[in-house]
């Protein structure tokens, strides 16, 4: 994780509300050598008021842990933010009208780079042709990735820079996808990718996030980009990088500056893209899916990862994928010893169809669950995509994050950005009225998975919270009332209870306003300040 000198001032921040474990009812913080010094009450914070650099008055804002997004492309999130962003797009007319209007915009471009559509949201539910894209952009060579980024539509002048593959039309997966990806990354300057990754963190400051989780590999990015970005955030102000390289050496990890060889490491594919690796055929399609790694890969990169101190992590998301996760982890124990596994806190990225096997498997062996409730939010309920690919029943099982506690498994919650938006609040809120009654978890813990969850999946127990001798990353919030939210009315009666001195947050039901970031601070330096404030 990257660290800055810290702010050699010390400043006291008064009159808010302080979401602190170590006082409940606190309106006051000291943050002195970038680290928490004091929290407590706006009477004792007199006695500090002297002897401080700066008083900050907060005049009532919420100062909480800055978020942490466990699951972030740094660069892609920046070029779509800087370029053809089709999200919203809702029918593929809009699509292919933005798709000529950016190309018309972009006459200099070597190669248009857009992201985000999904075909699974429009009418007609079909994505377009090639021949559709060579007319949008006069023939220009383009790179479009579908919301889930395990697939892609491109033009024939993209085809024609990539050697040697020979593709029908139709939307790219598996290795010709990684192909013809690299084929227009590799059309990314220096300069470009710079600008990109400084408006990614640039944006993730804006909404209190104080560190990222970069999840890159030779099948997302380019060592040059992973290494990049690593120094980037070390020189410059803004949220922290941890970086992952999903790759089965070790020692390329380790030589990159990873802190694990992790992240993406593809044991399957995606839902919407027909890539996710099943037990069982999808609904609407005639196969189970992909496999890239087996149990006994996935065995043999956990065992190396774990003599040499390094975290593993994979990429699973169908139910089949996840069991070969559980049993290669399994198997890894048995050679190396259970709990030299469990102190190494390996990961498993987004791990959305889960049994109650293989959830007790990961609290087993010290899996730590790095989910995003995004997903949910965008393609759960009864006529969403994971409906359309598995019908309802094995729908209304994805992402079980209550059965996860329940059972003791460490959440870590992330964007998989540029796939959905970053949007701390919003994944909170995403977890906490999840489409399944059943999965949903309380404001409290879903915070928590987004604060200090995704410290303690790099293994930091030490942060993540506004208590003294943390890290002082931390960020101030325009909000309304602050309340305690529960699945459980009855945990939430007593939660309120001024004796129970659980500390409020934001109200989060769905419909009312999220809260607005006036500040972000890390390490004790302001790394966003909203103008006006």
């Amino acid at each position: 994780m990257s660290e800055r000198a810290p702010d050699p001032q010390t400043v006291l921040l008064r009159r808010g509300e302080v979401h602190s474990p170590a006082d409940p009812f606190a309106t006051a913080m000291v943050v002195e050598r970038g680290q928490v010094a004091w929290v407590g009450s706006e009477g004792a914070a007199d006695a500090f008021a002297d002897g401080v650099d700066e008083v900050v008055d907060l005049d009532g804002a919420l100062v909480t842990p800055a978020f942490t997004d466990a699951h972030v492309h740094t660069t892609s999130t920046g070029l779509a933010l800087t370029g053809l962003d089709l999200s919203t797009a809702p029918d593929l007319e809009a699509a292919l009208a933005r798709v000529r209007d950016f190309a018309a915009a972009r006459p200099r471009d070597k190669v248009l780079l857009g992201h985000g559509w999904d075909a699974s949201r429009w009418p007609g539910g079909r994505p377009p042709t090639r021949a559709e894209l060579d007319e949008a952009t006069g023939g220009r060579p383009l790179y479009l990735s579908r919301i889930d980024v395990h697939s892609a539509v491109v033009t024939t002048a993209l085809l024609d820079l990539t050697p040697g593959l020979r593709a029908a039309d139709g939307p790219l997966t598996a290795d010709a996808h990684h192909a013809v990806r690299a084929a227009a990354f590799a059309a990314v300057t220096p300069v470009q990718r710079a600008e990109a990754q400084r408006a990614a963190l640039a944006h993730a400051a804006s909404l209190g996030i104080g560190s990222v989780h970069e999840c890159a590999g030779p099948e997302i990015s380019s060592e040059d980009d992973f290494t990049a970005l690593l120094r980037l955030a070390a020189e410059e102000p803004g949220p922290r990088v941890v970086g992952y390289w999903a790759e089965q050496d070790v020692d390329k990890a380790r030589e990159l500056g990873a802190l694990g060889a992790a992240g993406d490491l593809f044991v399957d594919g995606a839902l919407g893209s027909h890539t996710a690796c099943l037990h069982e055929p999808y609904t609407d399609a005639a196969h189970t899916g992909t496999a890239y790694l087996d149990a006994a890969a996935v065995a043999a990169h956990v065992t190396a990862c774990t003599e040499a101190g390094l975290q593993a992590g994979f990429h699973a998301i169908g139910d089949a994928a996840v069991t070969d996760v559980v049993e290669g982890v399994r198997a890894a124990a048995e050679k190396v010893g259970l709990a030299r596994v469990r102190a190494a806190r390996h990961r498993v990225e987004h791990a959305e169809m889960l049994t109650p096997e293989t959830i007790a498997a990961f609290a087993e062996l010290g899996l730590t669950a790095s989910v995003q409730p995004a997903f949910d939010a965008l393609w759960g309920g009864e006529d969403g995509m994971y409906a359309q690919r598995l019908g309802a029943e094995r729908a209304s099982g994805l992402n079980p994050f209550a059965a996860l506690l329940r059972s003791g498994v460490p959440l870590a919650f992330g964007s998989d950005s540029p796939v959905t938006p970053l949007d701390p609040w919003g994944t909170v809120r995403a977890a906490a009225f999840h489409r399944t009654p059943g999965h949903r978890i309380s404001v409290r813990a879903a915070f928590t998975a987004h604060t200090r969850g995704g410290w303690r999946a790099v293994g930091r127990d030490d942060a993540g919270v506004l208590v003294p001798g943390a890290p002082a990353d931390y960020a101030v919030w325009r909000t309304g009332a602050l309340v305690v939210q529960a699945p459980d009315d009855r945990v939430a009666r007593w939660s309120t209870d001024p004796r129970s001195g659980t500390p409020g947050l934001p109200d989060l039901t769905p419909g009312t306003e999220l809260p607005v970031c006036l500040r972000t601070v890390v390490g004790g330096r302001s790394v966003f300040v909203r103008p006006g404030e």
